[in-house]
């Protein structure tokens, strides 16, 4: 059991190098020699105040459920591929494909028995993990099982919020942090600076291994993609920061998309509250605020009614899936994108 697995880690190694080497841009710092590729089934985390490996820009996959909150560094994730760990409300799955960008939160467990996931192969350039209980293998950006005795079945999202460490912890004060296991703390700085430089520039082609050659947008375009029902929308965050607040319907939905530039923290709701639809503008330039247009309550970015009519109300939070382009066209090929300069309803 342990040659077969460590047999796959060799290969991760090997794939998730070639996948930072293919990000190489001669200003970024080259990162220290790669080590094994491998799941964290025993997650250990240190307090807000003990996070030295951070930089206030780095991006961060954050959690929080009941009075937990934690915080997930990308760069930290690049080099494992997912993290088990158990929240109030269960057992979830964090994930992120070096390859393609793609960060994702999934409840570990299927009909309520609880899943451990290792890295198994690539498909369409986006990781594929597999399960120990039942051996079946999970395409990473979209959660659903393509072989083994659960095919067709899809892991359910959980609630997450791709940021910033600066961004989450004037949040959450209280939040922990994943700390890095020995010798990978030394390698986030040159993954940190990668993926932040791509999500950026959105320079570079796709991968050979990714099939799909939608060129709507540059392939590695980061976009936040909400599927609802059997519609599927990408919002790329070169559009997001010029529009901030976005007005939609994604299958017959009426949603509310905030992105704060600053960060590049994108959320997404469902744009209705106490039986009206709501629509939404920006209250300051980061999009901090929000004041809805039907009754002029004042919003925070994430859904919160501060003050007035409907103060206290929390809109129902829809889940955003970030990742390149080329991955999200990939897995949802009738995808819509939205543009600045397009009419909101």
């Amino acid at each position: 059991m342990m040659a077969g697995r460590t047999a796959v880690f060799d290969r991760g190694a090997r794939l998730l190098t070639l996948a930072l080497a293919s990000f190489a841009a001669p200003a970024l710092a080259q990162a220290p020699k790669m080590l094994p590729y491998t799941s964290i089934d025993e997650p250990q985390f240190v307090t807000a105040s003990k996070a030295g490996f951070l930089l206030d820009d780095d991006i961060v996959i954050g959690v929080a459920a009941g009075n937990v909150a934690k915080a997930f560094p990308a760069a930290d994730l690049a080099q494992h591929g997912a993290v088990m760990d158990q929240m109030p409300d269960g057992p979830i799955e964090v994930t992120w494909c070096g390859m393609c960008n793609t960060g994702a939160v999934f409840r570990a467990e299927i009909d309520g028995r609880p899943l451990h996931f290792d890295y198994d192969s690539m498909v369409g350039g986006n990781e594929v993990h597999k399960d120990r209980e039942t051996g079946s293998r999970w395409q990473q950006s979209t959660g659903e099982a393509i072989s083994g005795p659960l095919k067709g079945r899809y892991l359910e999202l959980y609630s997450f919020t791709r940021t910033t460490w600066k961004t989450w912890r004037q949040r959450f004060p209280d939040t922990s942090v994943l700390e890095p296991l020995p010798g990978y703390a030394e390698r986030m700085t040159a993954v940190s600076q990668r993926i932040k430089h791509y999500t950026l520039s959105g320079d570079g082609p796709a991968p050979k291994t990714a099939f799909g050659h939608d060129d709507r947008l540059r392939p590695r375009e980061t976009v936040a993609g909400l599927t609802v029902g059997r519609e599927a929308k990408a919002f790329p965050f070169s559009q997001l920061r010029i529009a901030r607040v976005v007005n939609d319907r994604v299958g017959g939905l009426p949603i509310l998309v905030v992105h704060q530039p600053s960060s590049d923290t994108t959320t997404a709701f469902e744009a209705r509250a106490a039986g009206k639809v709501l629509s939404f503008r920006a209250a300051d330039t980061d999009a901090t605020s929000l004041v809805d247009l039907e009754t002029h309550s004042s919003w925070n970015a994430y859904g919160r009614c501060l003050e007035g009519p409907l103060k206290g109300t929390q809109l129902k939070t829809l889940i955003l899936v970030p990742e390149f382009w080329f991955a999200w066209s990939e897995f949802h090929p009738q995808t819509a994108v939205f543009t600045a300069d397009s009419p909101q309803p």
